[in-house]
């Protein structure tokens, strides 16, 4: 039987961003420890790994929701069959990536290129928004190497939004290069136009619309949201990722305590357990908390611990327990 989806465009409020390598289901898991309301991404997961590949590309865990599904790909047929699989696993939101401008990505016909081609990614949204009852949203850029213009970008969001149906969009507030430049470089050299994606919200105010691109307080959040419908957080909640901890109460305004560091930690325990029991290696998951104590007396203790041991074969849960030993517990933390 297919989970109930109970996910409303109100998680989008603030997000994780999709992060290549990075938002992994066990990194997804550590985050929602830290936050029980914003939204989860996977990775970005290609059509074609999912239809053809070798391995399960949808397993999540049920704790993560609310999740998206970040989707790769510009074959409408295609995209409608991952878009069905998905919601029949279960995932909350279908986002159809057109902002990665890495050259894999261009090769394949997908990602930033596709903003030069507002009616194929019409075509995606309306043939996955077809078959799913889930929300299916586009994350993109402000533009494309020299077809930058604020009319360009109006152009693209009016035709996906009217003729694909779209009704939410995530914007990095950057135009991508799509030769030239790597990945990291075009999170980093375009420059940030957070107005642009204001202005989007005021002209298409009957949509929902998302910031992402260079947000690293929950301050800056905050005051993007005065603005805009949502806020995407991307390398900043992976490398410093307590700032997650209090994402309920400042964005959502929920009354819970905030948990401390080494609360989390211990919360990871019977997760790591599960996990190494079924096969996995413990470094696969202790990456993702290696900046849990970022700034913190013991910090470097911790990271330095748990990188040196939890490779080795047979490492178990008393790695992470001697690097949480490492941080000076009479700080409360």
């Amino acid at each position: 039987m297919k989970p109930e989806n109970t996910h409303t465009f109100a998680a989008n409020r603030f997000s994780i961003a999709p992060m290549l390598d990075w938002t992994d289901r066990h990194c997804r898991f550590f985050h929602r420890l830290l936050t029980n309301e914003a939204l989860l991404y996977t990775e970005m997961v290609t059509t074609g790994a999912i239809i053809h590949g070798k391995g399960d590309f949808l397993a999540y865990n049920q704790e993560e929701h609310p999740v998206a599904l970040q989707l790769g790909g510009s074959n409408p047929q295609d995209l409608a069959q991952c878009a069905k699989l998905a919601e029949q696993r279960g995932y909350d939101e279908i986002n159809l990536n057109v902002g990665c401008p890495s050259d894999r990505v261009q090769n394949g016909r997908f990602g930033a290129c596709l903003m030069a081609e507002p009616q194929l990614v019409a075509d995606c949204v309306a043939a996955m928004r077809e078959v799913v009852d889930i929300p299916v949203t586009v994350k993109t850029r402000i533009g494309i190497d020299d077809q930058d213009s604020y009319q360009f970008l109006t152009d693209f969001v009016s035709i996906v939004a009217e003729k694909g149906g779209c009704e939410q969009f995530t914007i990095h507030a950057r135009k991508a290069w799509l030769s030239g430049l790597s990945p990291k470089q075009n999170r980093e050299i375009p420059p940030l136009d957070y107005p642009r994606a204001y202005q989007l919200k005021k002209d298409f105010s009957h949509l929902n619309i998302a910031i992402n691109g260079g947000v690293k307080t929950l301050q800056e959040s905050q005051e993007h949201l005065v603005h805009l419908d949502g806020v995407m957080m991307g390398r900043e909640a992976y490398q410093n990722p307590y700032i997650l901890a209090q994402v309920d109460q400042l964005i959502f305004g929920a009354d819970s305590p905030i948990k401390k560091r080494s609360q989390v930690v211990e919360e990871m325990y019977p997760y790591i357990e599960q996990q190494l029991s079924q096969g996995a290696y413990l470094g696969h998951i202790t990456r993702h908390m290696l900046g849990l104590f970022q700034n913190m007396p013991g910090a470097r203790q911790w990271r330095r611990y748990i990188s040196e041991n939890a490779h080795k074969p047979g490492s178990g849960i008393e790695v992470v327990q001697t690097a949480l030993a490492k941080i000076p517990q009479e700080l409360g933390v």
